[in-house]
């Protein structure tokens, strides 16, 4: 099979896997689902297809196996997620499981074994829409699991244990699914790039550097509520007011911490009437960098800044700190070699950090980690026009069978720790 029928024959099969759904007019695929099931029954499929032995752990997890040439080798990992958003789109996930798939069925027709067995994952929960908690399947494989998130329960009632019963697996042996550290050599990711970096520079992939570390912050202005028609304006407590001059320096802090993104993606004023001045105001505030101490600097500063504009207007402000992940650097051999691997396609490597969380963070705390963006349109993701050029993915695939076959040739350098 030539490359460019390759690539477009993973393009048919994402949308093949796109038509399973739990909605009728959308995409959507949740941990545990019927649609989960099936898509992990359509996937393995072409697992084995591409000469896999094909299995499941105990939290869902599909998993195929492409052996070494000694029977006793190590494994490294590719992989992604299988599970979606609501009103998905077809790319965030599927690409990097199905392309990985078809990096093994290219040595499985050529007769080719490398010096360590290659295991492709598809991750069973990544997005966390079911139960509202990340990662759940690259958590089982890393070990870091929280079991108390087994008595989750979700919009139905039911709990995440009963969740993972009915899907198959078995919660009281999650701990099988840990992967021993000294048994892998690494794990590398292609994904969508979910953002605009690409296309602005005109490259078909990107080379990871790191994935950033995310605060979440609900935040609570209090003030007073009041008649909008009796109440003077110097005499006013409004906390919507304090608010917006909040989401306006939220902005305006970002040009103070070169690569800081900062969203404030909630907000409520309350009681939410036309003739009543706001008394509370709840908001969330997202912010990333890949470097933590960037990230908590800018925290700090804007919960100052919160905290001024309060003292100024009169406005009581609570702030909490309702999520925080740390940066996951990249493994600097893997991503020499992928660069190295995408120099043999490209003339210009371009080298970017990842905003969005991937499996690849989770994985990344037991064992050497890489990731490969693929440029998508408009930098457009979660949503149903998420679209990729089949000519990137072909490069892609391009890309990510050198990298296997520089880390068969360097496979020392595969077996060292984190950098």
């Amino acid at each position: 099979m030539s490359a460019i029928d390759l690539a477009q024959a993973v393009m048919e099969r994402i949308e093949a896997l796109a038509r399973i759904s739990e909605d009728p007019d959308r995409l959507t695929r949740t941990f545990g689902s019927p649609a989960m099931r099936k898509a992990n029954e359509l996937v393995g499929s072409w697992m084995r297809e591409a000469g896999m032995t094909v299995s499941e752990d105990a939290i869902g997890n599909l998993i195929g196996r492409y052996p070494g040439r000694d029977e006793w080798s190590k494994t490294f990992l590719l992989g992604s997620h299988l599970d979606t958003v609501r009103d998905a789109g077809k790319f965030d996930g599927p690409l990097g499981v199905i392309a990985a798939i078809a990096c093994v069925q290219q040595l499985h027709q050529s007769q080719t074994r490398l010096p360590f067995a290659i295991e492709v994952v598809a991750f069973a929960d990544e997005e966390g829409v079911r139960f509202q908690t990340t990662y759940l399947g690259s958590k089982v494989m890393a070990g870091s699991f929280k079991e108390q998130d087994l008595k989750r329960v979700d919009a139905a009632g039911v709990s995440m244990a009963d969740a993972i019963r009915a899907f198959g697996g078995n919660p009281d042996q999650l701990k099988s699914g840990c992967r021993d550290p000294n048994q892998v050599l690494g794990y590398t990711e292609l994904h969508i790039e979910q953002g605009p970096v690409l296309e602005k520079k005109y490259q078909p992939v990107g080379v990871v550097t790191a994935i950033a570390g995310a605060t979440r912050v609900k935040a609570r202005f209090t003030g007073q509520a009041g008649h909008a028609g009796t109440t003077p304006m110097s005499l006013r407590r409004d906390a919507l007011v304090a608010a917006a001059q909040f989401i306006a320096a939220v902005e305006a802090c970002t040009r103070d911490y070169p690569a800081l993104v900062a969203t404030v993606g909630q907000i409520e004023a309350r009681p939410g009437a036309s003739n009543v001045i706001p008394g509370d105001v709840v908001l969330t505030v997202d912010v990333r960098h890949q470097l933590d101490g960037m990230r908590t600097a800018a925290c700090a500063r804007l919960q100052e800044v919160a905290n001024e504009i309060g003292e100024k207007r009169g406005i009581i402000v609570d702030w909490e700190v309702v999520h925080e992940a740390q940066s996951v650097p990249c493994s600097r051999e893997l991503t020499l070699l992928l660069a190295k691997a995408a120099r043999r396609h490209l003339v210009q490597v371009t080298e970017l950090p990842s905003g969005a969380g991937h499996d690849a963070a989770v994985m990344g705390e037991i064992m050497p980690m890489a990731m490969l963006f693929v440029r998508c349109k408009g930098g457009i993701s979660h949503h149903p026009d998420e679209s990729v050029l089949v000519d990137d993915v072909r490069l892609a695939i391009a890309v990510l069978s050198d990298f296997l076959l520089l880390l068969a040739n360097q496979h020392p350098v595969a077996n060292k720790k984190h950098v």
